[in-house]
């Protein structure tokens, strides 16, 4: 079995899985429920960087665009969190 067969097939169920999470990113019940799926979803998409990046062989430089992608998913986290208080904090006053 070729390893590559292994990485492709990794791929796809990762894609799977993203779309049930984008079934809780339009259902979820709280805002906070909507922001953790899609940094769930952020989450996968740095995986796939990086198994893309083995499968072409250009692992380096798919590296660099994953952990790019990681800090932004990582700091938009913070970003929507801190908004998030402050939106409850206003809410509770």
């Amino acid at each position: 079995m070729d390893i590559n067969f292994i990485f492709y097939v990794t791929m796809c169920c990762l894609i799977l899985l993203m779309f049930v999470v984008i079934f809780a990113v339009l259902r979820g019940p709280t805002m906070i429920d909507r922001v953790l799926a899609i940094n769930i979803i952020g989450t996968k998409v740095v995986s796939l960087l990086v198994l893309i990046g083995i499968v072409l062989g250009k692992l380096d430089m798919y590296i660099d665009l994953a952990l790019t992608y990681a800090l932004l998913n990582f700091l938009s986290s913070l970003v929507a969190g801190r908004f998030l208080k402050h939106v409850m904090k206003k809410d509770v006053e």
